[in-house]
């Protein structure tokens, strides 16, 4: 997925994650807030219930399990995780919230997708949790994870709250089997995290600081300080190294997201409209992981110069081409982002392969340079140097390479807005709350995972443009580690060059005969 060169913008996919909308059976009565987050109007069907109805239900239930749920995988990741937090803020009390379901219209919710910070130090699915690294006496932290208690059938909620209750969501873990679940220290119920948090103010207290803008309640209760943004930068710089847990989870989605790319080749010859093309990615991506990574980019023809195009209301001629932006979110919430251009019809023609050969050449220029100790921007400049050569050959720039590519001029710009890369893994736009001196002015480490994504666009009527090649565009993007001795690309299992997409499609359309 393209990026600018402002990499501070916050992930998209936090602020419009995919939805899901509870439309089904009748409800009982309105809840109240969850947790801090905006309440979902009444249904204008609601209706109340009646006493003895509400006793019938309190009633002649199974009592609940005893037994305590298995710590989940990998709780010692998680778990280190914190402690390499506890270590950056000594004395300090930490609040990282992990927000709260979005109305998404009425009475209907967004699917929740946590908080990638909160999730990279618990591991928790729930909504509206909030993990307090709490400073002991000789140091260290103890973590305690305020949690929704779950009062199983004793309280009329499981059947009346149609956010929280049990019989309208599902059932939440609640306290003791969270504590055991997550392998924290402490858990407490979210009814007690006002009076906890209204005892971090005063004289004799610890300092204290907090993730910003995942819980209103939260920011609330607790009045902004400057040393807050300092807790958001060391969580994202923390993501920036990979471990390799997380390089087994990118590598994961990546291996789905070719097989989505695979489903869509598949459907093409039949195919009608880029709605098409998304809906069966995004099947992919449901069936095998938790959703898409973001807003899927289904793009044909030149709808394909639209940088971040998701309307994805076009359709699809075999004369043209499809660039498909796409990347599965797995169940552990890491996503893959690639980008792929393929010719609707099976076959680029002179004009679309030589456009795709230009970007595919400063890719492979800008890949060379993605190892230790070169600067995060080196892969940017070497693949920006390859297009501006590339335009002033085809005659497309008013001045030479050398010319655009002085600070003050930049016109390839004009044909290729973004940068070529931005980090990648919990979010498709990843840490983005790290300082500009180690993310996009800084160098580049073992461990980092970057996206390396060329592309050049020519719009409809762009006159400085030659009319053949007006409404192509064309990005390739790779999903790309840093190793100790260079990088090794994640996803070039998935064809690149025009000759090996060409054989890609062929053999699937031959397979499915």
């Amino acid at each position: 997925m393209s990026t600018t060169f402002d990499n501070s913008a916050p992930d998209p996919v936090q602020a419009d994650p995919a939805p899901r909308a509870s439309a089904g059976a009748g409800s009982a009565e309105a809840p109240a807030a969850a947790g801090g987050a905006p309440e979902a109007k009444p249904a204008s069907h609601d209706t109340s219930l009646p006493e003895a109805l509400v006793t019938f239900m309190l009633d002649r239930w199974a009592p609940a399990p005893r037994e305590l749920p298995q710590p989940i995988a990998h709780a010692e990741v998680f778990a280190a995780r914190r402690r390499a937090l506890s270590k950056l803020f000594p004395a300090e009390t930490l609040i990282i919230p992990t927000g709260h379901e979005k109305v998404r219209a009425n009475d209907t919710h967004y699917r929740f997708r946590p908080g990638s910070d909160f999730f990279y130090l618990t591991g928790n699915l729930e909504p509206d949790c909030v993990l307090v690294m709490q400073p002991q006496e000789g140091g260290g932290h103890r973590d305690i994870l305020f949690v929704e208690p779950n009062p199983g059938r004793s309280d009329k909620t499981f059947f009346t709250d149609r956010v929280k209750g049990e019989l309208w969501v599902g059932p939440r873990l609640g306290v003791d089997q969270s504590r055991a679940h997550f392998g924290v220290d402490e858990c407490r119920g979210l009814p007690e995290l006002d009076a906890y948090l209204s005892g971090l103010v005063g004289a004799v207290t610890h300092p204290h600081r907090v993730l910003r803008g995942m819980s209103d309640r939260v920011d609330n209760l607790l009045a902004k300080q400057d040393r807050d943004k300092q807790l958001g930068e060391a969580l994202s710089e923390m993501r920036l190294l990979k471990d390799a847990l997380e390089i087994q989870e990118l590598e994961a989605v990546v291996a789905s997201t070719k097989r989505g790319f695979e489903d869509v080749i598949r459907a093409l010859p039949a195919g009608r409209s880029e709605r098409e093309v998304e809906g069966i990615f995004n099947l992919r991506a449901r069936v095998e992981g938790n959703d898409v990574g973001y807003g899927t980019i289904a793009a044909a023809g030149h709808h394909a110069c639209i940088l971040h195009w998701t309307r994805n209301d076009g359709k699809l001629d075999p004369e043209k081409l499809l660039l498909i932006d796409a990347g599965v979110e797995g169940n552990s919430l890491y996503t893959a982002d690639i980008t792929r251009t393929l010719p609707i019809g099976g076959k680029f023609s002179p004009e679309q392969r030589e456009i795709y050969e230009l970007v595919l050449e400063a890719q492979e220029a800008a890949l060379r340079e993605v190892k230790p100790g070169n600067d995060f921007m080196e892969p940017n400049r070497a693949a920006m140097r390859v297009l501006a050569r590339g335009l002033e050959r085809l005659g497309i720039l008013p001045v030479s390479a050398e010319e655009a590519l002085k600070e003050d001029k930049q016109f390839y710009r004009r044909y290729s807005l973004h940068n070529v890369s931005h980090m990648l893994g919990l979010d498709v736009h990843d840490c983005a709350q790290a300082r500009q001196q180690v993310y996009k002015f800084g160098k580049l480490q073992p461990g980092m995972v970057l996206t390396v994504e060329p592309g050049l666009y020519f719009q409809l009527d762009d006159e400085t443009v030659p009319a053949r090649y007006r409404g192509i565009g064309v990005r390739i993007e790779d999903d790309v580690l840093v190793t100790e001795s260079g990088h090794r690309n994640l996803s070039c299992e998935i064809p690149r060059t025009v000759g090996d997409v060409e054989a890609w499609m062929a053999g699937i359309w031959a397979a499915a005969k």
